[in-house]
């Protein structure tokens, strides 16, 4: 049994971090080689021109937006990250030269985040931007349908950011006498979520 052979057009890492580096120039702040994994850190100014850039350059030719998310730094490293709070991360392919890399940008303003939309770059992150905009209350400027994908339309708050709190603050439910459904505050009453085995000495009767 012979191994399987590396597929067309595979591209070393090293080679590829280079490539990507001298293809963007002063556009990247840095980019990072982890795990035979590329990712780009660029500024909010230059995110929409690295887009570009990372699409068209021939080395690049990064067709295709794989997934978009974004990310709550806020307690990253214990709190010990002292950088932007709110980041959002894209992942790129390239088909035709079967290369991949991640390109993330942070918001500069915690109050406010707000970074450029890629969908005039790749129409399919339509979805993936109102996924973040939703769940972290990023606003991406240039998006033409900014509105919730996941919770509901009179949601208060952004339910994946780090200070949510658990149990939220409304809930919803169907009014009978009112015939149509009406937001409350949270009935939910706290309970003891740390599993037995850690809160009881002798749970199980283990020693």
């Amino acid at each position: 049994m012979t191994d399987r052979a590396a597929p067309p057009f595979a591209v070393d890492p090293t080679a590829l971090r280079q490539a990507v580096a001298d293809t963007l120039g002063p556009l990247a702040k840095r980019v990072d080689l982890v795990l035979d994994e590329i990712t780009v850190t660029v500024t909010a100014a230059d995110y929409m021109k690295a887009a570009l850039t990372l699409r068209d350059a021939p080395e690049c030719r990064f067709d295709q937006l794989i997934d978009l998310c974004g990310v709550d730094y806020s307690e990253y490293r214990n709190g010990a990250w002292d950088g932007p709070r709110y980041a959002v991360v894209v992942h790129l392919l390239s088909l035709e030269l079967n290369q991949r890399v991640r390109l993330r940008v942070f918001a500069p303003d915690d109050e406010l985040p707000v970074v450029d939309s890629l969908m005039d770059v790749w129409p399919a992150v339509n979805w993936f931007e109102r996924e973040a905009f939703d769940l972290y209350g990023i606003v991406f400027e240039g998006h033409l349908d900014l509105r919730r994908i996941l919770t509901d339309y009179g949601f208060i708050g952004h339910p994946f950011r780090k200070d949510f709190p658990v149990s939220g603050e409304v809930e919803m439910r169907y009014d009978a006498e009112r015939q149509r459904v009406i937001y409350q505050p949270v009935t939910i009453e706290p309970r003891e979520i740390t599993p037995r085995i850690i809160r009881e000495d002798n749970y199980g009767n283990l020693h």
